[in-house]
């Protein structure tokens, strides 16, 4: 500041309720203490972070406090008054014990800790004003205090043992805490539902870093999925309260299975990396974790009906006891929901039920868990052309072919049809404060098929006799055919958790077998020879035996210092026999017995910074498809290796937190594509010896005002494979010419992911929300030729969120979303062949555009 030509430097503290002032300019300084003692502040503004400007002429008359921060200038010199103060406390249960490891939130702020060993947290120089104060620990009812903060406080804060155990032991050995040195983010309840309007799960955490999503039918609802750090879903561990969803052959999720599953999820958590151990497959991307059916203790009933374009529909109806007579309770989902899709004829036809019943009591918890999915969908897999991208962005060609005439005609049941019921028993029993025991008993049953038109099929390739018409032989009709799956997933996990002051143990484990049933069926055709009604041409059996122990250890190794150990040992049996549908014999038989060691430190600097570093290693087997389509005399697919690097920094502030995070993924032996092909012309997965992932990822969320806030994040990354081969069919000479291409970019691996969110209050019950997505070059193939890419695309969404007040209802709440506002043309997935003939290079290929702007109306209603 200048006054006459003079510069001021000022400033000042509060310690308690005293002022310490010190203003200077260049002829000297003044300093001074003075007690204010009508030192209040505004319910209605604390912790605004807002100024006031008072303007004085001369002396200083009177001082107005109504504010944390407040600026006084006067003829010649400048008094700055800002209050910080530190807040600190010890939690204990109701005996007086000492609880470390109880969370700590300042709400309202992104300000949150754990207690340390001796049961004290500590924030330091938080601004002045009203705060709650959120305190929770496992087997312990969370506690809120409403605190007035205008000098140091020292808070006693006992916790009451819960009436009830709460169902968060559930999922306590599979997830991340603040002191596990792994990187993750949480999805709440709240923050699932405000988008859920009818898309699948990938488009409900699409802002998540290093998250990309795609959609066959181009609008987010029929057969769906994400990537993180560009490995797909068959690389992603996901699970249901522990329990593995990842299909035991082929390790991928289909969530269309899984009709309206947000509406019955808690919340998500989501590992980057390695991760903790977990149950199912092998995590070389991340893990994903939902938690369903928390208790709700009070009756509710909810309905939930959006509508948009293509003829979008959903319809939801929830509801629940509550807690009857402090023991029980009972809750219930249907769900229906339909639509057309971007694409032509891509049309969805889903339905789910979902029920819930519990019994509770001081130390125990029994859960009954059934969730039945149906899904109708008109396949839409084989994209578009890229030749008709500019032609006819909707183009599906599944289905097609050519009547007697001529003419181009549809086959309207080229459909796929599935059906899949899981039935989950959970049980848990707190043995004391420090012992909990979590036991889950899982049936999951699964039957469907898809069903194909084909024209001038070979009837020797289905098991059928040549047809003799007079003089004449047919070797070739037209026929419909189905191929089925029909399997039985089962098992057993459990989990025991310590809680001791300077560490905690998690010992667990689980059992689980996969009986898998595929078979073809022809169901009808122009000429069927021998065949007869439901003729099967194939048949094979897949079984499959996982399981895993493991044990996690959380120690206190100096003040604010925790080290994470992490071993587990995993063993697979996988049992083929039988046909594949072209009549090869698939006897075979693998096992593998795995260990994956993880270690790390999080050390925290201060209340506001932490840092950590942790080193895992990961096993991951070949698929069902690696298995069957390689080679007869090639070499077996060899079980992939991840060596993991994770470093990271947290920063939180009051209003803004920021986080950083370095990964470092090598590869040994990851499955790719090459273009090999095995001896009947199928393309197989190649182990290749090096790849790797190496990356950044930012994350940031600021409270500009009580109105406005932001959310965003970015990942850097350099995704590569050493010594790349690529091999090339040659349709003249019916070989291969392989192509040395030295380092090459994995596929489907941007370099750059980004995403934004802007908040806005627009009125007291109106939220605007601003989404936007930065996808940057993706390869569709390994060999990075720019010729075989998606471009990059830039994607903006606009969430408006409107809280109505009614007699009837609890709550109304009104939303709508218009999707790629500025109707950005752009695709997520693609595939493509290449092959030589008469000497020249050719391409097949199929791409996956998006929907341009489309919208989707909701309304939730709350009884």
């Amino acid at each position: 500041m200048k006054k006459g030509g003079q510069k001021v430097l000022l400033f000042c503290f509060i310690n308690r309720i005293f002022v310490y002032l010190c203003c200077c300019n260049e002829r000297g300084c003044l300093t001074f203490q003075a007690e204010i003692k009508p030192f209040e502040l505004d319910p209605d503004n604390a912790g605004a972070g807002s100024l006031t400007l008072i303007p004085i002429n001369g002396l200083i008359k009177k001082i107005v406090m109504k504010k944390i921060m407040l600026i006084l200038f006067l003829d010649g010199w400048g008094i700055f008054i800002f209050s910080q103060v530190n807040l600190s406390g010890l939690v204990t249960d109701e005996k007086g014990q000492v609880l470390p490891g109880a969370n700590v939130v300042l709400s309202g702020t992104y300000l949150g800790t754990v207690t340390n060993e001796q049961g004290y947290f500590f924030f330091r120089k938080v601004p002045a004003g009203n705060y709650i104060l959120k305190v929770s620990f496992v087997g312990f009812e969370t506690r809120k205090e409403r605190i007035h903060l205008i000098r140091e406080t020292n808070l006693s804060i006992s916790l009451k043992y819960s009436a009830i155990l709460t169902d968060e032991v559930f999922v306590t050995g599979v997830r991340a805490d603040a002191e596990t040195p792994v990187t993750f983010s949480n999805v709440s309840r709240e923050k699932i539902a405000e988008k859920n309007l009818g898309q699948d799960i990938p488009y409900l955490i699409k802002t998540l870093p290093s998250v990309v999503v795609t959609s066959d039918a181009g609008a987010g609802v029929g057969y769906t999925a994400f990537r993180i750090r560009g490995s797909d879903l068959t690389r992603i561990n996901v699970t249901m309260n522990g329990i593995p969803l990842n299909d035991s052959e082929d390790h991928g999720v289909w969530w269309v299975d899984m009709p309206d599953f947000a509406s019955s999820v808690t919340n998500i958590q989501v590992q980057r990396g390695v991760g903790t151990s977990t149950n199912g497959a092998g995590a070389f991307g991340a893990s994903v974790n939902f938690q369903t059916f928390s208790l709700q203790p009070q009756p509710y009933a909810e309905i939930s009906s959006s509508a948009g374009s293509y003829n979008t529909f959903k319809n939801t109806i929830r509801l629940g006891t509550g807690l009857l007579k402090k023991r029980f309770s009972f809750d219930a989902r249907v769900s229906k929901i339909s639509s057309d899709g971007y694409i032509e004829r891509a049309s969805s036809d889903l339905k789910s039920l979902a029920l819930t019943s519990a019994y509770y009591s001081r130390k125990n918890i029994l859960r009954l868990v059934f969730m039945r999915g149906y899904e109708k969908t008109y396949q839409a897999w084989d994209g578009v052309p890229g030749d008709m991208l500019k032609v006819n962005r909707r183009y599906n060609g599944i289905g097609e072919y050519t009547d007697e005439n001529g003419n181009t005609r549809y086959y309207n049941n080229e459909t796929d049809n599935y059906w899949q019921d899981h039935l989950q028993l959970f049980y848990s029993k707190e043995f004391s404060p420090s012992l909990y025991l979590n036991l889950a008993a899982h049936y999951t049953k699964g039957k469907g098929y898809y069903e194909q038109y084909k024209e001038n099929s070979k009837l020797g390739d289905y098991l059928l006799q040549d047809v003799i018409i007079g003089n004449d032989t047919l070797t070739t009709t037209d026929i419909i055919r189905q191929k089925w799956l029909d399997n039985d997933f089962y098992g057993l996990i459990y989990n025991l958790k310590f809680i001791k002051i300077k560490w905690n143990l998690d010992v667990g484990g689980s059992w689980n077998k996969y009986n898998g049933g595929h078979f073809g069926r022809v169901i009808w055709a122009r000429f069927f020879s021998d065949g007869e009604k439901d003729h099967h041409w194939y048949d094979n059996l897949g079984i499959k035996t996982d399981y895993n122990v493991y044990g996690k250890m959380n120690y206190n190794l100096f003040p604010g210092g925790n080290l994470y150990f992490d071993m587990q040992v995993r063993g697979i049996g996988y049992r083929m026999s039988g046909q594949d549908d072209d009549q090869r014999e698939l006897t075979q038989n693998h096992h593998y017995l795995f260990f994956n060691p993880k270690a790390g430190l999080t050390y925290k600097l201060s209340d506001r910074i932490s840092v950590y570093g942790s080193f895992a290693v990961a096993h991951r087997e070949p698929s069902r498809y690696d298995f069957k389509d390689a080679p007869v005399n090639g070499p077996e697919p060899r079980p992939e290796i991840l060596r993991d690097v994770e470093t990271g920094a947290e920063w939180r502030a009051r209003n803004a937190t920021f986080h950083a995070n370095m990964y470092y993924m090598r590869y040994k032996d990851q499955l790719v594509m090459t273009g090999k092909i095995n001896d009947v012309g199928v393309p197989i997965m190649t182990n290749v010896p090096v790849s790797y992932r190496l990356g950044l990822e930012l994350q940031a969320m600021v409270r500009v005002s009580r109105k406005l806030s932001w959310e965003g994040n970015t990942t850097f990354s350099k995704n590569e494979i050493l010594n790349f081969t690529e091999y090339v069919d040659d349709w003249d000479t019916w070989s291969q010419r392989p192509f040395y291409l030295g380092i090459t970019d994995l596929s489907f691996s941007p370099e750059a992911v980004a995403n934004s969110s802007l908040k806005y209050q627009l009125l007291k019950s109106l939220d605007l929300q601003w989404l936007a997505k930065y996808v940057g070059k993706q390869y569709i193939d390994n060999t990075a030729s720019e010729e075989r890419k998606l471009d990059p695309y830039f994607v903006n969404d606009l969430l408006v969120t409107l809280k109505l007040k009614s007699k009837t209802f609890k709550s109304v709440q009104m939303t709508a979303m218009v999707n790629n506002l500025f109707n950005a043309k752009y695709e997520t997935n693609a595939w493509v062949y290449q092959y030589y003939e008469g000497e020249k290079h050719k391409v097949m290929n199929g791409y996956f555009p998006q929907a341009g702007i489309h919208y989707l109306l909701g309304a939730n209603l709350k009884f």
